[in-house]
């Protein structure tokens, strides 16, 4: 009996290449990050050739499974001229580098669009070749842990061998090691002509800063990259430049909700949507429930570190890093709504005391 998948955005990657939309393939691209087990990578065919929404991880797996997946819709990887990234995930970002370096594909990013903070080899470049796997992960976890969260804490590294892992699939060497340079940069609402239609860009900052969606007002195609999943909800990360991430998230989820004739949404994990305003309010509902529970929890909890007010938001099982940075973009929406308040303590730690309501 197969194995069944609670989430969509958790099924591995399957071969098929599927029709979307009219000159839109699916091709699903195998990754291993927590939650997810692939990437939804879009083919936009036409005369001028092929653009591709979102190429995968750094690293040879991703990259052969690319050009399996080229191959089974009859398309030579000559013809893609354009990567277009959604936003500044390796998940997304990691073939554009290969497409441009083996056939030239220019690299279409937003304006805004940055180096993931979890990467801590931006400054290696062609070192990296000459480091050992070892070298490299003492690299990556001391870059990681050498400032301080706005909280106050530590990142805590991936495991060694996660890091080995990574390394050994491919992202290491070269420019490819290396977050991409975009040929390309896009503002809000620019026209783009892919697929025989013409698109225009939606920023959408919440997730990532450069967090970019493309639309199609004609054929009611909207391309939501990890805005708009179908059943998980995008990590929001309070390690931006955002002053409000969450604030700036929901303002995004409004501004996709009112799109007129959304009718094909195409998420970059999971399967199509065809009702974006409808997921944007239970993503939106979801949020308020946390914040709601961070609430709740203020009269028990009193004032407190981040790290003790995510084990209210978060499992056991999630707890870390990425819990943490979460539960400090749900407490800093709090302070900007003027319900919480703050103070670090002798060791720099930031502390969140939430007022109780009197009713």
């Amino acid at each position: 009996m197969g194995q069944t998948y609670r989430k969509q955005e958790q099924e591995p990657a399957s071969e098929d290449v599927i029709e979307v939309a009219p000159d839109i393939l699916r091709m699903q691209l195998p990754i291993s990050m927590p939650g997810l087990g692939h990437v939804n990578c879009y083919a936009l065919i036409d005369g001028d050739g092929v653009a591709l929404v979102d190429p995968g991880l750094p690293g040879d797996a991703s990259w052969n499974a690319l050009l399996d997946r080229l191959k089974k819709a009859e398309i030579p990887v000559e013809r893609v001229h354009t990567a277009i990234v959604t936003h500044s995930h390796p998940d997304h970002y990691g073939g554009s580098t290969q497409l441009h370096e083996e056939v030239g594909a220019e690299i279409l990013t937003h304006e805004s669009f940055e180096s993931f903070s979890g990467q801590a080899n931006d400054d290696l470049g062609a070192a990296a070749l000459d480091m050992t796997d070892e070298e490299i992960v003492e690299h990556w976890k001391e870059r990681m842990t050498s400032e301080p969260t706005p909280w106050g804490t530590r990142l805590e590294p991936p495991p060694d061998e996660a890091l080995i892992r990574y390394i050994r699939d491919g992202a290491r060497g070269g420019q490819r090691f290396l977050t991409p340079q975009p040929t390309i940069r896009v503002g809000d609402n620019a026209p783009l002509t892919y697929a025989r239609r013409e698109w225009f860009t939606v920023h959408t900052p919440g997730h990532t800063v450069d967090h970019l969606c493309l639309w199609d007002p004609e054929g009611g195609v909207l391309l939501s990259g990890d805005h708009v999943l179908p059943t998980i909800t995008p990590h929001i990360s309070g390690s931006t430049e955002l002053g409000d991430p969450l604030a700036a998230f929901f303002a995004s989820l409004d501004r996709v909700a009112a799109l007129d004739g959304v009718t094909t949404v195409l998420p970059a994990h999971g399967h199509p949507l065809d009702e974006a305003a409808q997921r944007c309010d239970h993503i939106k509902v979801h949020h308020e429930e946390r914040l709601d529970v961070l609430r709740e929890a203020a009269d028990g909890l009193g004032d407190a570190p981040v790290d003790e007010w995510m084990k209210i938001l978060f499992r056991e099982r999630s707890w870390g890093g990425m819990a943490a940075s979460e539960t400090f973009a749900h407490l800093e929406h709090l302070r900007v709504l003027g319900e919480a308040a703050t103070r670090r303590d002798a060791d720099g730690l930031l502390h969140y005391e939430i007022s109780v309501s009197e009713s």
